[in-house]
């Protein structure tokens, strides 16, 4: 089986933007729900957007939350894809997949900020290879009412109704963003392109 770059296939996923940000690098995702195809791939994205409870709900219907844990190649979560990676969410009380031993929260506005959090935010990273080439301070594109507290295994921070918060997560083979970095302009492309181009524990 040739070795490609894997969306799972669920309900929640933010898929055709994705899809349309690896255009732009050149890559042809599959997108997939098979355990096969998951496992041989040299890359897999886990997107979505919507609510924790009925995402965790498919998933573990579907069996993929088992899937998901257990895989050994690079995996990048992408704004509720990285909250469904956490250990518990506030949204419904769900329980996650506990990929980050972190738990999600809801925001709750000091100053009149809205919710959810959307648009554009300063990011604030350490080193890790997904963020080789980006300057602290750049701008990502946000979209969420939840956020993941901040953990050891944080790698990028943001700031937001007087809380940092996890702007990305990492451990070992497993990255997750908050933002939406298939909209997050030439910051994002660049995040996009270090994770495709490989992993370096």
């Amino acid at each position: 089986m040739n070795k490609s770059v894997v969306i799972v296939k669920y309900n929640a996923g933010n898929v055709r933007s994705v899809i349309c940000a690896l255009s732009r690098l050149g890559v042809d995702a599959v997108v997939s729900d098979d355990p096969k195809i998951l496992k041989s791939a040299s890359r897999v994205i886990f997107p979505g957007v919507g609510e924790a409870s009925t995402a965790m709900k498919y998933l573990r219907e579907s069996h993929l939350d088992e899937i998901l844990v257990d895989l050994d190649n690079p995996f990048l979560g992408i704004c509720l894809g990285l909250q469904l990676m956490c250990s518990r969410s506030q949204e419904q009380d769900t329980p996650c997949l506990s990929i980050f031993p972190t738990e999600v929260n809801k925001f709750i506005p000091l100053n009149g900020e809205k919710i959810p959090h959307m648009g554009w935010n300063t990011i604030r990273c350490n080193q890790d290879y997904l963020f080789e080439g980006v300057a602290d301070d750049s701008y990502c594109y946000f979209v969420h009412s939840y956020y993941a507290a901040r953990a050891k295994e944080t790698i990028a921070s943001c700031f937001y109704c007087g809380i940092e918060f996890s702007a990305a997560l990492g451990s070992g083979n497993y990255r997750g963003v908050q933002f939406h970095p298939e909209k997050s302009g030439s910051v994002g492309h660049k995040i996009l392109e270090n994770f495709i181009k490989g992993e370096r524990l």
